[in-house]
């Protein structure tokens, strides 16, 4: 018989003996008692303890053997004495390796150096490892395979660990707040008709059984109103979104979305509620209102600064966009004042709110720091929100930007469905233009508008985002379980 020449092959032979001799080797349940977080509690001398985990160390001391067992809550260590186990302490020894999912049956005790362990009277194998660990457990450093095999990374990494733990307590945080405010978590459509509910490039596919074409949502937004048309009064949905654009640190094609709706509420109302309930969801999530991000300090606490659109990009640069209102004045301007967007401003394909946005994003966006609220947006790059009463070129909508990331989109919504119906054919002229980011007309949305709508604010915040700002992460890959990659080659 050729003796095995690598892991693998060693750990495939010990499973065919162990198939050989009759075993199951792959067990299909194990009473746990305390899971592993619960088992560290424990008063020494709790007997009767049942546990179960990954095997993430062992050293084998003669006739004792160390070893700790982990799941996401963290590690236990466990000790295996011969005298105890005499009968199959041998066969942990020939058949049992790191990565092996073992079940524990001991009494609780602590060790001299303070550390809670389970003396092992009875374990059994659950689950063969066949693949070693990262070698020495050091863990993954290619940050790609920390992506493709996060289960790895996971396992190796507490960092990795905590940021997502992170994740499931702010979005937790969040849904406990809005359940308090009187808002009611709905579902809403992925696969829908129109791409509807934000300026973006949306994904494109076929259903077989209506053979017709779809498209993934670009946002919640269309949906979540029309079931405040049908009489819901704060609706809000963690929703799964999807946009056919590039990717960077802050950018994916696939992301998570939080979208709520008020009725009644304008924009300012909507902003007080924001502000009050981030800094409360972030206190509850991390313990307080300061942190810092890839070395930038940054400060939740205080009033959060309010700076009008035109303000802004005036101050930062000296382009009045009252001024430059439409698309040829703009392009004169920025290439008078010197400014260079990495686009070609004078393709047709980019519309004047998108130039607009364009230019915002170049010389203003990177210096905003702290919180701060941005106001006053023109209408021409807010195709679902309602004009200013007192000045009808912007519209009543904020964004919220903390380090240079638009963290929350904000708008007093638009229920005036013929103003919507202009809109919308405002961004089919874009589309025809080749501005493939201008939204389609939504008929159906129109239709329901006509049925009445109340008023209302809403908003959308990048979950995703947030939580790589609180854990201080430069990709957002690093706060998703499981990004988009392309196929190993």
């Amino acid at each position: 018989m050729t003796e095995p020449t690598n892991e693998f092959d060693i750990r495939r032979q010990k499973l065919a003996k162990m198939a050989a001799s009759g075993e199951i080797v792959y067990k299909d349940r194990y009473p746990v008692t305390h899971d592993l977080a619960e088992a560290r509690l424990l008063e020494d001398g709790t007997e009767n303890v049942s546990v179960a985990g990954r095997i993430v160390s062992l050293r084998k001391m003669g006739k004792m053997i160390f070893g700790h067992l982990s799941d996401i809550d963290g590690k236990f260590q466990f000790l295996m004495k011969k005298d105890f186990v005499e009968a199959t302490f041998q066969k942990f020894k020939d058949t049992v390796d790191i990565g092996d999912y073992v079940g524990i049956e001991g009494e609780i005790f602590t060790t001299r150096t303070e550390e809670k362990t389970i003396v092992v009277r009875n374990w059994g194998l659950l689950s063969k490892s066949l693949r070693p660990l990262p070698e020495k457990f050091h863990g993954i450093t290619d940050k790609e395979q920390k992506y493709r095999k996060r289960y790895l990374d996971l396992i190796s990494s507490p960092e990795s660990v905590a940021r997502f733990q992170l994740r499931t307590r702010f979005i937790n945080t969040i849904r406990d707040y809005l359940n308090t405010h009187k808002f009611i978590e709905i579902d809403t459509p992925v696969l829908i008709n129109k791409a509807s509910g934000a300026l973006a490039k949306p994904f494109k596919t076929h259903n077989n059984a209506l053979d017709i074409d779809i498209y993934m949502r670009i946002a919640p937004e269309t949906y979540l109103k029309r079931a405040i048309a049908g009489g819901y009064n704060r609706v809000y949905e963690f929703a799964r979104c999807f946009r056919n654009e590039g990717i960077d640190p802050s950018h994916l094609p696939d992301f998570t979305m939080l979208e709520y709706y008020a009725a009644y509420w304008n924009y300012e109302d909507n902003m007080a509620f924001t502000e009050k309930m981030i800094k409360a969801v972030v206190a509850e999530t991390i313990g307080g209102l300061k942190f810092t991000y890839q070395g930038t300090a940054i400060d939740l606490d205080g009033d959060w600064e309010r700076k009008s659109f035109r303000e802004l990009i005036r101050q930062d640069c000296g382009i009045d966009l009252l001024e430059a209102n439409d698309k040829a004045k703009l392009v004169a301007v920025i290439e008078a004042n010197g400014i260079t967007i990495e686009r070609d401003i004078k393709d047709p394909s980019i519309g004047y709110g998108t130039l607009v946005d364009l230019l915002y994003k170049k010389v203003s966006r990177p210096k905003l720091v702290n919180p701060t609220f941005l106001t006053e947006h023109p209408i021409d790059i807010s195709p679902l929100a309602r004009k200013n009463d007192d000045n009808p070129a912007i519209v009543d909508r904020f964004q919220l930007v903390i380090n240079g990331w638009e963290m929350v989109n904000a708008y007093s919504e638009l229920i005036d469905p013929i103003d919507q119906l202009q809109r919308f054919q405002g961004q089919l002229e874009a589309r025809e233009q080749g501005d493939m980011e201008a939204m389609e007309t939504d008929e159906d949305f129109v239709t329901c508008m006509e049925y009445g709508m109340p008023p209302m604010s809403g908003w959308g915040m990048g979950i995703d985002r947030f939580v790589a700002l609180l854990t201080d992460t430069e990709h957002l890959r690093d706060v998703v379980l499981f990004p988009l990659l392309k196929p190993e080659q």
